[in-house]
């Protein structure tokens, strides 16, 4: 019996939103790589356009892009519909754009912070998931990633507010998961600390070093750690997965408490 890993993707359309830097970018990286035709979104168009113009001379491959707000109804649907419109088909998700706007205890988080981090982090996934569903997924089958985080699984003193969200997105892919079976799988990937842009505050000036000799791998992730774990789940190579979350943290989880 051949026994391979399956993780091409030609003929396959990937919207990536947060696309156009940190792991949204090496994630339609590695799915243009793998011959998708690639949709990335983002808020701002110049940083679309180089994040585009970047990955196709990186990779050969085919993308395109679209400025929206990820928490905006109004982007979601025309994004999605511009996706339609360019590609023909959207049968890959990655809801990968988040927010952290609060850095504190979760009891003294502002409500208007608090509302905007849910809105961005989990009514946002929930949406872009919708519109998908509507426009192409529904009567074609497709794929949804989830980009979560390993605060997911734990408290934290700084950083309530935000886990809480993701370990939310955890329970709303089971949810869409079991809902949107056979036809379309929903799983999620969990980083630890990985160095973007976004998490700069938490590896900059020597502090990820000291994160790093916590987890057994001794390394922070790179971008393209997620970007190769959400390939796997967007492939046939995990075709009997559904409602499931991979844990991409160097093995930060398990290792001992320092």
């Amino acid at each position: 019996m051949e026994l391979h890993m399956d993780t091409n993707l030609d003929g396959k359309v990937a919207l990536v939103t947060g696309g156009s830097r940190g792991i949204g970018k090496a994630i339609a990286g590695c799915f243009a790589s793998a011959g998708a035709r690639v949709m990335i979104s983002s808020r701002k168009a110049d940083s679309c356009e180089e994040a585009v113009a970047e990955l196709e001379a990186a990779t050969g491959g085919e993308l395109a892009h679209v400025a929206g707000n990820v928490g905006n109804a109004e982007d979601v649907e025309r994004v999605v519909g511009e996706t339609m419109g360019t590609f023909g088909a959207v049968d890959i998700l990655v809801n990968n754009a988040a927010t952290n706007p609060y850095a504190g205890p979760t009891i003294d988080v502002d409500l208007p912070r608090w509302q905007k981090t849910l809105d961005v982090n989990l009514t946002a996934p929930l949406a872009w998931t919708q519109a998908c569903w509507n426009a192409w997924m529904r009567e074609h089958g497709g794929n949804v990633v989830n980009i979560s985080s390993v605060g997911a699984f734990h408290t934290n003193q700084i950083l309530g507010t935000y886990d809480i969200t993701k370990s939310a997105l955890l329970h709303l892919t089971r949810q869409l998961a079991a809902e949107l079976a056979p036809g379309v799988r929903v799983n999620a990937v969990c980083p630890g600390l990985v160095k973007t842009d976004f998490a700069r505050a938490l590896w900059e000036d020597g502090r990820g070093d000291e994160v790093a000799q916590g987890y057994p791998l001794k390394r922070l992730g790179e971008p393209e750690d997620i970007g190769r774990a959400a390939l796997f789940l967007a492939s046939e190579a995990s075709g009997w997965i559904t409602g499931q979350a991979i844990v991409a943290d160097g093995g930060g989880l398990v290792g001992f408490p320092h």
